[in-house]
């Protein structure tokens, strides 16, 4: 089968967020959320199993969705795409408004949010299918809205491991490459970083020492040697 089929699916990307009975929150960056009703206004979200967030969802019964716009911080994808808020508080830099559900909405670098609470779960093996009814949303402006072709093709992301569009991709070989260690963004000299000032045809040696990856905001630093 060829999987680049998948990769024709349109997707958005979306900050996902929930909270414990005990106040703790977390969250993460996923491009499944879609709406399936309009009355009364349901929205779905696919979460990983494995992902905290999960957790969160299923105690408190609640989640909310905050649709990031194209020119959101990179350090924002970086904190909620490719860490576990098992091992970091995601929220410490991060500015943040409690939801009337509880759940911490994301204003910065997004374009609408939208609180809901769980009315139906569908498991999925590695995944759950959370379907919410809209309980409160706001569009807070009118910026371009951050979709994962966009990510794919012009930020050169990559999905992390339990996203539902993660496709293990190995080596082509040939040249070699510089890869984020992180987000697993792949610096090509042919194409360079116009976006940030780098001109096509930049060998990875020759990026400034203070060059982060266009898509985590990590430092150079952190990209390996890959072929």
């Amino acid at each position: 089968m060829d999987k680049q089929a998948l990769y024709r699916i349109s997707y958005g990307l979306y900050l996902i967020t929930s909270i414990k009975e005990n106040g703790a929150m977390n969250g993460f960056i996923g491009n499944t959320a879609f709406q399936i009703t309009s009355s009364p206004a349901r929205i779905a979200i696919g979460v990983s199993v494995d992902n905290y967030t999960h957790e969160f969802i299923e105690e408190s019964g609640v989640f909310a969705v905050s649709v990031l716009n194209r020119d959101c911080r990179p350090e924002l994808i970086k904190t909620f795409g490719y860490n576990s808020g098992r091992d970091i508080d995601k929220f410490a830099e991060t500015p943040w408004t409690a939801g009337g559900n509880g759940a911490p909405l994301i204003t910065e670098g997004t374009i609408a949010t939208i609180e809901c609470r769980v009315s139906q779960t569908v498991p999925l093996n590695t995944h759950t299918i959370f379907i919410g009814e809209v309980a409160a949303m706001n569009a807070l402006n009118d910026a371009e809205p951050l979709t994962y072709a966009y990510y794919r093709n012009t930020m050169h992301g990559k999905a992390p491991k339990n996203a539902p569009t993660f496709i293990e991709e190995k080596p082509s070989g040939g040249e070699l490459s510089h890869i984020c260690s992180v987000c697993k963004y792949v610096y090509d000299p042919a194409k360079g970083d116009p976006a940030h000032g780098i001109s096509p045809g930049t060998a990875f040696e020759e990026l400034p020492d203070d060059w982060k990856c266009p898509v985590c905001g990590s430092p150079k630093n952190v990209f390996s040697q890959e072929g």
